[in-house]
């Protein structure tokens, strides 16, 4: 049982923007140590809906009175200070902690906190690393970005030491956690509306590499030259895996893919053969994926026959190049969270693997200055798909300041020699699909926002 004397003396606990991907894990954690939990949200969700079966009370809406009773308030970064519930804690002198710090706190009740982090992969990596922790029956409690078919959600309570968790360098958040081991991905040019630059991102990673103890554990991506820098600011062990070197500590050889575009191949360990692996999903990228989480599975004393059964069973998170359905059974549709190029190539080599006949993407940009920081690489990356459709750029947590639409995107890619067209309405954008795919054809619907729709009004 992880030790909770560090939060204990907050009872009643209320939660603003309780249905959120994390806050609805941090939600069920307290409720299965026994503290007494109230949230609000202003939508009723799937996670709403668990959390009212696990006996919690969410509010639709506002709630203060539930503010009134608690000895803490946690909110998350989407709150403004203008909000009821805030203002009624302030008033009544209640202490409030934003999620991140919060969860910082629950990652020290643990003796052994496993953060995954890197600019792309994480929520994979993060679902490879619990599956395989669930296949040795190691009990961990996980919190990971996205739904996993194998948790029934995006959280799990486990009751032994590890707390497997996605840590994301958004705003630095990743800083707030006491982590024992780290996985790191990639450090690639995002959420410059933040960082402002790369040497700003690369400081952030090493401020969260120095986060490691002398006994912890560092997993670095041996094909990325920013990653490999990392080792030289921690006394902690680290190793490395590569898909190009052979002199890493983890090695994939013989990689070959199916007509799915799943890839098995050989892992080797200091030069020595593990196991062939056969992974459920598609991409050299994940492959990279697969190896972060052997490494740090197999450094953790899990069995490689535990660790291949695992990466087997593991058929993608939710959003990650999850299929929908078919088009009247003669084009099929898959739906995909990227929304930076370096995640619009990795999607684009996965459908390398795969046998079709012309590819289209429906793409939503997501945020204003992403789209204007990276429009080049953007357009770069898209000119690969055969059909390309732009919608309208979902704006998240940003207002236009930059001076910036999809109609910019459309005309950069039409003068690289492409045509794009911008189609903003949805049901224009499926009719327009309908009437012109062919057969064997394959359509992905790519971003971070709304664009999710589209996929089941192509399938319906």
């Amino acid at each position: 049982m992880p030790n909770i004397d560090n939060i204990k003396k907050y009872n009643k606990i209320h939660m603003i923007g309780i249905g959120g991907v994390s806050m609805s894990g941090i939600a069920a954690i307290l409720k299965n140590w026994g503290f007494f939990i109230t949230g609000s949200d202003f939508a009723e969700s799937e996670n709403t809906k668990k959390l009212t079966e696990l006996g919690i009370k969410v509010t639709i809406g506002h709630n203060t009175d539930d503010v009134k009773d608690a000895d803490i308030v946690v909110y998350s970064a989407a709150i403004k200070d203008d909000d009821p519930e805030m203002i009624m804690a302030k008033q009544l002198n209640i202490p409030t902690i934003e999620r991140a710090d919060f969860l910082g706190e629950l990652t020290r009740c643990y003796k052994d906190t496993i953060c995954i982090s890197g600019t792309h992969g994480k929520t994979t990596t993060t679902s490879m690393v619990s599956l395989c922790f669930l296949e040795a029956l190691k009990d961990p409690s996980i919190q990971v970005g996205a739904i996993l078919n194998q948790i029934d959600g995006n959280y799990k309570v486990g009751n032994s030491e590890y707390f497997v968790i996605e840590a994301c360098e958004y705003v630095e958040s990743f800083l707030k956690f006491s982590p024992k081991s780290e996985i790191i991905l990639n450090v690639d040019n995002d959420h410059l509306d933040y960082f402002k630059n790369f040497d700003n991102i690369k400081n952030a990673f090493i401020k969260y590499v120095k986060l490691l103890p002398e006994d912890g554990l560092l997993v670095l991506n041996g094909d990325d030259p920013t990653c490999l820098e990392l080792s030289k600011y921690t006394k902690s062990r680290f190793v490395t895996y590569s898909l190009n070197n052979e002199s890493a500590d983890f090695f994939a050889k013989n990689i070959s893919f199916d007509k799915n575009g799943f890839a098995s191949f050989d892992v080797y360990h200091k030069g020595k053969l593990l196991d062939n692996i056969k992974l459920s999903v598609p991409g050299i990228h994940n492959v990279s994926n697969s190896l972060a989480a052997i490494s740090l599975a197999t450094l953790y004393g899990i069995n490689i026959s535990d660790i291949k059964n695992a990466l087997l069973k593991f058929t993608g998170a939710h959003r990650r190049f999850e299929y929908k359905g078919s088009i009247n059974n003669k084009a099929s549709v898959y739906d995909d969270y990227g929304h930076h190029p370096t995640e619009i190539l990795a999607t684009l080599n996965s459908l390398k693997n795969k046998e079709y006949n012309k590819s289209w993407v429906v793409f939503q940009p997501h945020t204003y200055s992403r789209t204007k920081n990276l429009l080049d690489d953007f357009a770069n990356a898209l000119i690969n798909f055969d059909n390309i459709i732009v919608l309208d750029i979902y704006a998240a947590r940003e207002k236009n300041t930059y001076g910036i639409t999809s109609k910019d995107l459309v005309e950069k890619i039409n003068t690289l020699g492409k045509e794009a067209r911008y189609i903003p309405d949805f049901e224009e954008c499926t009719k327009y699909i309908k009437n012109n795919v062919d057969q064997d054809d394959i359509i992905i619907t790519l971003g971070a926002g709304t664009v999710t729709q589209i996929g089941p009004m192509l399938v319906d």
